[in-house]
């Protein structure tokens, strides 16, 4: 079988076949409570699930698993209300263990529909819809069918016999508040306590009581405590998700009894809308955490920040990411090297300049974009596949220049190569400008928490952290262009100096690589395909001008190279364009709060390793620990879980995670050790024995 027929057979079975696997499970219609349309008159419309025997779909938080979903197709003027969502169950696996919230069984989720008023009687009307579910026994998949139901218009409609008196009691009976009961909330550092009471003497006395919570302020999959106060009332001790918002001003949910809440076992979920009282104590409310506690990652004082910050900029030069941006300026600096010092000096001030210029553009940007209530960390430029994409265009056409492809102005690209004309400071200005676009997403050991504390500060306090960053990363080539002796050291321009300059090509190159594997973990694998096509019909439009532009060229060969080298590299853009995607990983679970809660429920040894494409020293990381046959047998023989919190692409789950520890970087690895309530967190480089001692305790 060759494969293009091999390829259709593969589609065939994903497109046809999976369908039809996953309705067996959950069959999806359409039901009316009418069986007519009233002009401008509201109908109940129900999305009607049909489960098979132990399978379950999601209620609108679902703790583990996703909510269902329906998106209307309506004729024009229609309007659909949000789901009316029926009181949840809570649903267990056959070990008896909580999955989450849900339905199972026959189910209508109810919708009301409001068709506009000038509807002719005697037409027929279609409703469409998409649903979508995620659909649970012992595994999970995703299920969707696409819905439909018509009928006619009529100035009367009469109960549709099947589903009439069913949605009008479905809709009767959904959760809502009722005058027969009074509530009210207390919270403290581990529970929320809620206490339920009859209004009046005698009401009708609830029985198998539990709280679904609308924000995941409460556990889902922690036990509830119930206890009767005595008078026909009741107390709900209600375990507080660490997950969950933190200044929550209400409680919000629906507490059900499966004897309903009314006589004659009616009204099944009492909606709960409660404010919540404190009973912390203001002395241990604002004490900080014991040392080793989240308040102990962050720096002591603003001093000290700055000094981790300074010290943190000058490790970026280190980094396998600024690499590239010191072989230009050692460039520069060697083509420096037989003109007047004062010069030598002036590039340097300038070069500082732009890296300082570029960093305080970086802090205004984040200090604007945080009083917008935006969540951003450092890096997050690399999250961006169109940022990604351009860096590598860029870093392309810089490393053809110095391989001697083309030449278009060393000025104009910012090498800085022309030293002893205006242009040359302008180079040098713009090099700062790279340094500091390229070295951002590296996040060295003393930056991240000097990094973490800046996007906490206040705005001066903030600039001030960034400030120290550039000052770390411009003095080593302050301190080349002041002391005169340092640029005497430097070898006499001569003719190696091409051979150097097409030498240091190669470094460009592998950057250009290096953010092609970013770009795969942000694109679809044929947007990643398309990405490296486009980088190399830039290249190829790069060779034409450069071809057509040589020196003593006539102008009509100059135009032609320019006009169609420019046609070629825009087509290069064209095509590369990227269309982000989130990433897969085949390896490592997902991470999220939920699983990590499971898991400590289980009494499992939880590693977590917040990590990204992107960032160079977490793939060093990985490499080292996960490389080691001592680690990989421990994790083994102690069934240590591994979840992985990607952060490639930008998510506000992980960046909120991050900040709960006072870090806005990766890498950032934690170990949760059974019994423990704060985890362990390691330090940004690994080594083996730093992690075996880790999740040995």
């Amino acid at each position: 079988m060759n494969v293009s027929r091999l390829f259709v057979l593969s589609a065939f079975a994903l497109t046809v076949l999976l369908p039809t696997a996953y309705a067996q499970h959950v069959k999806a219609s359409l039901v009316a409570a009418d069986t007519a349309i009233q002009p401008g008159k509201p109908l109940t419309v129900a999305l009607r699930l049909e489960h098979d025997a132990h399978w379950h779909t999601y209620w609108l938080n679902p703790g583990t698993g996703l909510v269902t979903e329906i998106k209307w197709s309506l004729p024009p003027g229609w309007k659909a209300s949000e789901i009316q969502w029926p009181a949840p169950h809570v649903l267990k696996d056959r070990t008896g263990s909580v999955v989450g919230n849900g339905y199972e069984g026959d189910l209508l989720l109810p919708v009301i529909l409001t068709p506009p008023a000038d509807l002719a009687p005697g037409s027929q009307i279609d409703l469409q819809a998409a649903a979508e579910w995620l659909m649970c026994e012992e595994v999970c998949m995703p299920g969707s069918a696409k819905v439909r139901l018509s009928l006619p218009v009529a100035i009367n409609a009469a109960s549709d016999a099947n589903f009439g008196p069913r949605l009008n009691a479905l809709i009767a009976g959904l959760p809502r508040a009722d005058a027969a009961w009074t509530t009210s909330a207390t919270r403290d550092a581990k529970n929320v306590t809620l206490t339920i009471r009859p209004a009046a003497p005698g009401a009708h006395v609830p029985s198998d009581l539990h709280f679904f919570s609308d924000d995941s302020l409460v556990a889902y999959e922690l036990p509830q405590k119930t206890s009767p106060d005595g008078s026909g009332g009741f107390t709900l001790t209600l375990p507080i998700s660490p997950d969950g918002p933190k200044d929550a001003p209400k409680l919000l949910g629906v507490l059900t009894s499966e004897t309903g809440w009314l006589p004659n076992n009616l009204l099944r979920g009492l909606r709960i809308e409660a404010v919540l009282g404190s009973t912390i104590a203001p002395s241990s409310a604002n004490s900080k955490p014991a040392s080793g506690g989240i308040a102990a990652a962050a720096p002591a004082s603003l001093g000290a920040t700055l000094l981790l910050a300074l010290v943190g900029g000058l490790i970026l030069n280190l980094m396998p990411c600024v690499f590239p941006v010191i072989g230009i300026k050692i460039l520069g600096f060697v083509n420096q090297s037989g003109h007047e010092r004062s010069k030598v000096v002036a590039h340097g001030l300038v070069f500082a300049l732009g890296v300082l210029l570029s960093f305080w553009t970086l802090a205004t940007v984040l200090a604007v974009l945080r009083a917008g209530g935006d969540q951003l960390g450092w890096g997050f430029q690399l999250q961006s596949p169109v940022f990604v994409f351009g860096l590598a265009a860029v870093m392309l056409v810089f490393a053809m220049n110095m391989s001697g492809v083309f030449e278009f102005g060393l000025a104009a690209t910012g090498v800085g190569s022309n030293l002893q004309v205006k242009s040359g400071l302008a180079g040098s200005f713009f090099t700062g400008v790279l340094a500091t676009v390229v070295a951002t997403p590296c996040s060295a050991p003393f930056l991240a928490p000097a990094l973490g504390a800046a996007l906490t500060l206040s705005t001066v306090e903030s600039f001030a952290v960034f400030t120290a960053i550039a000052i770390g990363l411009a003095t080593p080539y302050l301190l080349l262009s002041i002391f005169p002796a340092a640029v005497k050291i430097l070898p006499r321009p001569g003719a190696w100096m091409e051979t150097f300059k097409q030498f240091m090509a190669f470094p460009l190159y592998a950057t250009v690589a290096y953010l092609a594997w970013v770009l795969a973990g942000q694109t679809t694998e044929n947007g990643s395909l398309m990405a490296l096509f486009g980088l190399v019909l830039i290249a190829l439009g790069v060779w034409v001008y450069g071809r057509y532009n040589q020196p003593g060229a006539k102008p009509g060969r100059t135009r032609f190279g320019f006009i169609a080298g420019a046609a070629v590299f825009a087509l290069g853009l064209w095509t590369g364009w990227p269309m982000p995607a989130a990433p897969t990983d085949v390896v490592w679970e997902k991470w999220s709060p939920e699983a990590v809660a499971k898991l400590q429920a289980e009494g499992r040894t939880v590693y977590v390793d917040f990590t990204a494409r992107w960032c160079a020293t977490c793939q060093t990381n990985k490499k080292i620990v996960f490389h080691s046959e001592e680690v990989l047998k421990t994790f083994r023989d102690k069934k240590i879980v591994t979840l992985r919190g990607d952060w490639t692409n930008k998510d506000p789950q992980i960046t909120a995670e991050l900040a709960k520890y006072q870090r806005s970087a990766v890498p950032f690895n934690v170990v949760w050790l059974p019994g423990k309530t704060e985890p362990v967190i390691l330090p940004e480089l690994l080594r083996p024995s730093v992690v075996l001692d880790a999740v040995k305790g």
